[in-house]
């Protein structure tokens, strides 16, 4: 219940123009600084170089006019740490959605390694130019990392969502993973890293869904799972996913990708939300939720016939059935190029 009301107070801060910080003492920080020196010196240390290009059109041999889906975002979205471009997320989602779709898809991936939420203005600006079907956003880590107030954060994915939803581009928002599993990092910082990931994973997910777009819980990412199979789920630097931990992002978002687009029917498995009804809460408590549950989607939803009740937005948490991500062979891009259209 406390992420609950510190995510809903993170939002509220964005659409007011407070920051939303946390308060930690003098001592605490200082050590919290030294730690965050030390772990990245040891990420650093083993470079990934950049990230591949996988820009281009996918499922090219099916009939039907392309759609055109981008990817926003920081590292993750551009998906650093693979080595081909089939294996970035990017990649993966494209040749999902082709799959599923039956027509292929163009895809335009726009994330850069280092970015935070602020990049998403520019990052939108162009993809608005290759008039999108689709968006998947994935953003947070870096914002978390250098410290940017949550609140400030939140804004700038606000303003992305809503000007891509304004264009007639459906939005998926994979939402900050929790950085608490990186193996180089320390208590306290560990614990630190957590809670600021969750709570803006929280609050991603609620100005997301109050402006019409979905997001998915990524905690897969950098969560439990990657935990318990640190070897086999990240790359050589030890922060960013490997191929493996990619491809359970990638099984995560694709099936409210094509929810989003009217792909697949809204039939789905639903949790329980014990006071307020099936999956039906205020969206401020579904975010709370869904930042606790790796791949839950939170969407928006009617009570009554009414998407607001007195205490903000009603939202469904979903956990959708996933569907595999991968290209079949000789369906991955057969035009590559940065910045293709």
């Amino acid at each position: 219940m406390l992420r609950a009301f510190t995510a809903r107070r993170i939002a509220t801060a964005a659409a007011y123009g407070g920051g939303g910080l946390t308060a930690v003492g003098g001592l605490t920080f200082g050590l919290i600084m030294m730690e965050a020196r030390m772990a990245r010196r040891l990420i650093l240390a083993t470079p990934n170089g950049d990230p591949p290009v996988a820009d281009g059109l996918y499922g090219g041999r099916l009939p039907g006019e392309p759609l055109s889906f981008v990817v926003l975002g920081d590292s993750t979205a551009a998906g650093l740490g693979v080595h081909t471009a089939e294996e970035t997320p990017a990649a993966l989602l494209a040749a999902g959605l082709s799959s599923i779709a039956g027509r292929p898809v163009r895809l335009t991936n726009l994330g850069r390694s280092g970015s935070r939420s602020a990049a998403l203005e520019d990052q939108v600006t162009r993809a608005l130019a290759v008039v999108p079907s689709i968006a998947v956003i994935m953003v947070g880590a870096n914002d978390v990392t250098g410290r940017v107030p949550a609140g400030e954060s939140v804004r700038h994915l606000a303003a992305a969502a809503e000007r891509l939803l304004a264009a007639g581009c459906e939005v998926v928002v994979g939402t900050c993973p929790d950085l608490g599993s990186v193996k180089p990092l320390m208590q306290p910082l560990r614990w630190f890293a957590r809670r600021a990931s969750r709570q803006l994973a929280a609050a991603q997910t609620i100005v997301a869904v109050e402006r019409g777009a979905r997001s998915v819980s990524i905690g897969d990412l950098l969560g439990r799972e990657f935990a318990a199979d640190p070897r086999e789920m990240f790359s050589a630097d030890r922060y960013h996913p490997s191929s493996r931990g990619y491809a359970a992002a990638a099984a995560a978002v694709l099936p409210s990708m094509a929810a989003a687009l009217g792909l697949e029917p809204e039939e789905h498995d639903v949790l329980p939300g014990p006071r307020y009804g099936q999956g039906v809460l205020p969206v401020y408590l579904a975010a709370a939720e869904a930042a606790e549950e790796p791949g839950t989607e939170v969407a928006g939803a009617r009570v009554a016939g009414r998407e607001r009740g007195p205490r903000g937005r009603w939202a469904t948490l979903l956990r959708r059935r996933q569907v595999g991500a991968a290209a079949e062979p000789g369906e991955g891009p057969t035009a590559v190029a940065p910045g293709a259209a």
